[in-house]
Parts: structure tokens; C-alpha cells; sequence
């Protein structure tokens, strides 16, 4: 019998309980994976809050995984016995050491990309991918404000779009954080809790704003955020870190310079299953090339979910972070 974190009720970590879980043979269309590795992602935690509720409780949380399939239902085409696969996205059911999920989510894992590295990497790294593609297409001479830099979607963005020539600005709420942004490509880290990182946005800029503003954030910087872009410029906000984002009135858009606002998601980019392999190639390729390097800072038991949880919201973490379901 195998294992699963198990969540019966929304509220802090101590809701996840460590289980037995038999996730049976796949049905028509679904792969059973044996996963080697767990993503974690602050999105399990709006999750297990009630943030963002679950389609149904009891329900196994968790949105990312990486390991081999052991087993195949009727009418899969997607993939095959052995083969080592990744994925990212819904259905949620990730904290688990093993489980069924449609075949058609799963995405073929390259040789040179082992499970850790791949289940640190694709939630944020496919989230960055649309984010710097997709939401607002970075180029060479852009310059882009990216908060919490040295996060897991925030060091693989200021990697890819230094890549791609644009300029880095990020916040970060340490030192620490602000040489590890540094060292990811992040041309111009600030302290947002000991400077006035609107003013030194501005600053940098010259006084016209930048390009685009990625915020992650949500409360606490969605105001602010808008006063750093230049006319016309986009605000990608795509995290609430810091609590919901206030009804906006969306004249403060025209006169705040005729800018543009979007809230995307995953899943919405990835919807199509041409869309999901267009993401995971790309971001296997700056990989694969060196362009984008994934570090792993934390890795964590699966069944110590309620410490990595802990450690997730109280902003111990840095970097991508890994569970092991089998440790």
C-alpha cells in the first residue's frame, strides 16, 4: 500500500494528514505514475487555506510531480509503460507516491533532466514561460520589475529574461534573497522593506517606468505596481501572496497612463494539450542549453508535508522546493 497527504478540511498545515492510499488501476485514458518527485508550490497553499477550493473534500492537494509510469488504461496514446514523465497542472492529487491522472497532461521527460530538477521546475517554469511569452512577450531592450525575485517563478523569469536581453529589476525582503536574485540574472535587486522600490523603479528607468510588472504579491504591491510602468505598459498579476486584491476601479487605468492589467493562470495557457507541450518544450530547451539553471534549495519527505508547509508561509524558503515521496 502506498502513501498520500490526505486533506479532510481547509486550514493551516496541521489539516494534512499523512495516509495509506491505493489509487487503483487507471481507468479509460489515465496514466498510473510512480513519482519520484513532488513539486511544492505556493498555490498548495491557497489550496489547503480554501483560497482557492478544491473541487471536493476529502481531496490529495499537490500540482506537479515527476516519475515513471508503471501502468496505462484503455485508449492511452499520450505515453507508455517505462517511460519517464513529468507534468504540471490540474488535476490536483500530486502528494502522493503514487497516482492516476489523465494521459493527456503528462509530458515525456528528457534524459538530461532528472526527477528533482524536472518536479522543482515545472509549475514555475511553465508559469514563466507564459508569463514572459504569453502575458507580455519579453524583447531585447525591455526592462521588467519582477517581485519576490528570488522565488522559485522569480529566479527562473530573471534568468530567462535576462536571456532574452531584457532588464531585470526584482524586489526581494533580505540580503540574502537580493544577492541570490543577483545571481540569477536580476540586474537590480531592492529591498522593498528598507527602500522605496516605486522611486527606484522610477529611478532606474529614468523616470518613464518599465514594460512590464510581474507581481505575485497581490495586496500589499498591486497599487504600487501599477505607479512603476510606463504608458501603456502591462501589469501580470498571477499570485496573491499577500492576501486578495481590492475591487479595482478601472478608470485608475486610464489615468495611471492607459495601462493594461491581466490575471492568468496555468491552466488556462496550458488548456490545449499542444499549448502544454509548446510550454514544456520551450522550457526544457533554455534548460537543456544552460540559459536557465533550476536550483533546488529545499527538499523536504512528503510525509513531513505540515514542515514544508510551515516553512513555505513563513517565508523560509527560497529558490524551487522539492518533496520525496519515497524518503
Amino acid at each position: 500500500m502506498s502513501n498520500a497527504v490526505r486533506l479532510y478540511e481547509t486550514g493551516g498545515p496541521e489539516v494534512l494528514r499523512w495516509e495509506p492510499f491505493d489509487p487503483g488501476s487507471p481507468g479509460p485514458g489515465q496514466a498510473r505514475v510512480r513519482h519520484e518527485a513532488v513539486g511544492l508550490n505556493f498555490i498548495d497553499v491557497y489550496h489547503r487555506t480554501g483560497l482557492y477550493p478544491l473541487p471536493a473534500l476529502p481531496a490529495i492537494p499537490g500540482l506537479e510531480g515527476a516519475g515513471t509510469v508503471e501502468a496505462i488504461g484503455e485508449g492511452v496514446a499520450e505515453v507508455a509503460v517505462g517511460q519517464r514523465v513529468a507534468y504540471a497542472g490540474v488535476p490536483p492529487g500530486a502528494y502522493a507516491q503514487i497516482r492516476n491522472l489523465p494521459a493527456h497532461r503528462l509530458v515525456s521527460l528528457p534524459a538530461a533532466i532528472g526527477f528533482e530538477q524536472a518536479a522543482a521546475m515545472m509549475l514555475q517554469g511553465m508559469t514563466a514561460r507564459y508569463l514572459i511569452r504569453g502575458c507580455y512577450k519579453v524583447s531585447a531592450g525591455d526592462t521588467i520589475l519582477i517581485h519576490a525575485a528570488a522565488g522559485g517563478v522569480g529566479t527562473i523569469v530573471c534568468q530567462w529574461a535576462k536571456h532574452l536581453g531584457a532588464t531585470v529589476i526584482g524586489t526581494v525582503g533580505s540580503p540574502e534573497k537580493a544577492e541570490l536574485a543577483r545571481a540569477n540574472g536580476c540586474d537590480y535587486p531592492i529591498l522593498y522593506n528598507r527602500a522605496d522600490w516605486v522611486a527606484r523603479t522610477r529611478e532606474l528607468t529614468d523616470g518613464r517606468g518599465v514594460d512590464v510588472v510581474y507581481d505575485s504579491v497581490g495586496q500589499a504591491t498591486f497599487t504600487q505596481s501599477l505607479d512603476c510602468l510606463r504608458p501603456m505598459g502591462t501589469l501580470v498579476t498571477f499570485g496573491q501572496s499577500s492576501g486578495a486584491i481590492a475591487p479595482l476601479d478601472l478608470g485608475l487605468l486610464a489615468a495611471k497612463g492607459s495601462l493594461f492589467v491581466t490575471r492568468p493562470s496555468l491552466m488556462t495557457y496550458t488548456a490545449e494539450r499542444a499549448d502544454l507541450l509548446a510550454h514544456a518544450r520551450d522550457l526544457f530547451e533554455v534548460v537543456e542549453s544552460g540559459a536557465v539553471r533550476i536550483a533546488i534549495r529545499q527538499t523536504y519527505p512528503l510525509a513531513d508535508i505540515i514542515r514544508a508547509h510551515k516553512d513555505l508561509e513563513g517565508r523560509k524558503t527560497s529558490g524551487s522546493s522539492v518533496l520525496l515521496p519515497w524518503a
